[in-house]
This record gives structure tokens, C-alpha cells and sequence, in this order.
């Protein structure tokens, strides 16, 4: 770590001791990003020496604005960039301020290859209620799940000094299954349980769904496991111990049509050309 009172990228980034004792500490808690309450709790200033010490820092390129009250910092390479943005998923991790939390559905599916689609939309499971809100260009939707529900996190590494809280790949289908609203439609959750089924564990994914309590997600892991050949008949028996007590639609973001599969108690309303075609993708 360079020393506070000669960090400094060029002459243009040449820093005051206060400017450097903040990001110093910055870099040393490995907050890409941080608030005004940040700023304060490092310098011991006052609110309003606070901002002003960010403004300069801002005018000198040090760091970017992100939203009201939030900011990132730019790293030293980049000279100037007044527009630099840090890595959404550092983003929100920082922005959950410690609360348990994991990224999920289609950024879950990007991070882990389920995917091809773009993902214009960074999605965050969490115990704890935020708000949908837009920080440094990037939307972020948090979606709510109960304590008991929230398993199945895995870390990942994200930069060369930063990791952040995944839905594991079992857990991201799972979530798929559950809201597939949020991965781009039950065809995508085939798509990537066929592109990484090699490593799909498959016993893990049926103690998962049976954890989750949520008879449509067991009817549709179910049918998918079954329609792809992914898991033995004891598996698939097991799905169907506790039958949903009426019929699900196979992807709820589509209308209600189609035939009806009584060993799932399922409306099939996706074409069937559609799901063999995932294997041929």
C-alpha cells in the first residue's frame, strides 16, 4: 500500500494528506465504492468538510459520482476518467452495507455461463428490503427472500483483490425456476441446465427445491430433469411425492395455454420444438 502523503498516479493526481488518508483507507477496506458517512467515519470531519473534500477530490479525478451521496474510486491507471464507473457487482455488494445478500437470476446466470443474453439489469437477493434504484448507469433490482429461504451462496471473485456473494449454480436455477420473469423466460433456465449440466449437481438441486417449499419449482425442475434425461427415476420420484395441488403454467411469464402433463401437474404453454431445440444449441 502506498504511503498517505505520497500517493499519486501523475502530477495531476497528486494528493493533500487529507485526500490521502481517505483513500488510503479506502483501498485498505477495500471499498471501490463508499458514501459521505464513509468519508466522515475515516477523516473525522464535519458534514459539510466532508463534501467539500469529496468535491475536490471529484474535481481532480480522483473519484466519480455514482448517485446522491455515493462514489467510486477511480484507479490510479486511468489518469483522469471522470466517468469511471466501478464493477456493478462491487457495486452491489457496497450498496447492501453488510447485509447478507447474494446476486441472483440473470446476473447469477451471466456470472456463471447459464446464458448468452445480455443483461441489462443487475439482480440481488437479500433477507433485508431495498429499493430499486439506478447507480452509476447500472439498475439494480433487489429481490426479497426470507431468511429461511436464503441459501446456497457461493463467493466469486470479481477483480484480482475483490470477491462477491453468488447464487451457487444449483441455487440459480432454482431461482429461475421460481421466477423465470427474471432470467428472460423458462426456455433460458433449459438453456443453461443443458450448457453446464455436466457440472449440475443434481442431488443438491432437488434438496434445494425441496428446501425452497414451492410445488411449482419441484413440478418444473421436475420436468425439465426428466424431459433432458439429467436424473434417475428416484429423483424424479421424489419431486413428485408432494404434487402441486393445481396446475402451474411451465413458464408463468407466458399465457395459459397448451396441453396439460398430469405427472406434473403442469400446463405445458412453451412449444415443445422450442425446448428440444435447446440441445441442439
Amino acid at each position: 500500500m502506498r504511503n498517505e502523503t505520497s500517493i499519486k498516479s501523475s502530477g495531476t493526481k497528486t494528493l493533500g494528506k487529507r485526500a490521502a488518508q481517505l483513500l488510503t483507507a479506502l483501498y485498505e477496506r477495500g471499498r471501490p465504492t463508499f458514501t459521505l458517512a464513509d468519508v466522515r467515519d475515516i477523516t473525522g470531519l464535519n458534514p459539510g468538510s466532508a463534501r467539500t473534500l469529496v468535491h475536490k477530490a471529484r474535481a481532480r479525478g480522483l473519484i466519480t459520482r455514482l448517485k446522491a451521496g455515493r462514489y467510486n474510486l477511480v484507479p490510479y491507471e486511468l489518469g483522469r476518467a471522470t466517468e469511471f464507473v466501478a464493477d456493478p457487482y462491487l457495486i452491489a455488494r457496497d450498496v447492501v452495507e453488510g447485509a447478507p445478500y447474494f446476486l441472483s437470476h440473470a446476473t447469477a446466470f451471466e456470472i456463471h455461463r447459464l446464458t448468452t443474453r445480455p443483461n441489462l439489469e443487475i439482480f440481488v437477493s437479500s433477507p433485508r428490503r431495498f429499493r430499486r434504484q439506478t447507480i452509476g448507469g447500472y439498475r439494480f433490482h433487489f429481490v426479497l427472500v426470507p431468511a429461511a429461504r436464503f441459501f446456497g451462496a457461493t463467493s466469486q471473485w470479481v477483480t484480482k483483490e475483490h470477491c462477491v456473494a453468488v447464487s451457487d449454480l444449483e441455487r440459480s436455477v432454482i431461482d429461475g425456476l421460481r421466477l423465470p420473469q427474471y432470467v428472460g423466460g423458462i426456455t433460458e433456465v433449459a438453456t443453461g441446465l443443458w450448457m453446464r449440466r455436466a457440472e449440475f449437481d443434481v442431488p443438491r438441486c432437488l434438496d434445494y427445491a425441496r428446501r425452497l417449499g414451492v410445488a411449482a419449482v419441484r413440478s418444473r425442475l421436475g420436468f425439465l430433469l426428466e424431459r433432458y434425461s439429467l436424473a434417475d427415476d428416484a429423483s424424479l420420484r421424489s419431486l413428485r411425492a408432494e404434487p402441486a395441488s393445481a396446475y402451474n403454467r411451465l413458464d408463468p411469464t407466458l399465457p395459459a395455454e397448451g396441453a396439460r402433463l398430469s405427472s406434473w401437474r403442469l400446463q405445458l404453454n412453451v412449444a415443445p420444438e422450442e425446448l428440444d431445440a435447446v440441445r441442439s444449441g
